[in-house]
């Protein structure tokens, strides 16, 4: 079982920009890749993004505005979100993916989220 403790959510204007955090620990953590995946009211969860052994992937909606980077340890990753949106209000998980691709659907553990509310 991995913890997480996740940081960095809160409101913000459009156009304006945050920086989540989430330290990972646990048994066998170095067995996943790390990323984040993303809920809005009424939606379906979107994978935002992920990283692992350097390469990274993410969602066409976030591209070029978002940046994942981690840890030398790789235990913890962040997420540098610029140009935000309204449409980018969610709540915003960080997860263990099973494996990382583009296709940003499998990840398999979560923290309890942490809330982006993007608003004038």
């Amino acid at each position: 079982q991995v913890q997480f403790v996740e940081s960095g959510g809160g409101l913000v204007q459009p156009g304006g920009s945050l920086r989540l955090s989430c330290a990972a620990s646990g048994a066998d953590l170095e067995h996943y890749s790390l990323g984040w995946f993303r809920r809005a009211p009424g939606k379906d969860p979107e994978g935002v993004s992920c990283i692992t052994g350097g390469t990274r992937h993410y969602a066409d909606s976030v591209k070029g505005r978002f940046t994942i980077s981690e840890s030398n340890d790789e235990n913890t990753v962040y997420l540098q979100m610029n140009s935000l949106k309204a449409e980018d209000t969610a709540v915003y998980y960080c997860a263990t993916y099973l494996r990382c691709s583009n296709l940003l659907y499998e990840y398999d553990q979560w923290g309890q989220g942490t809330q982006v509310t993007v608003s004038s």
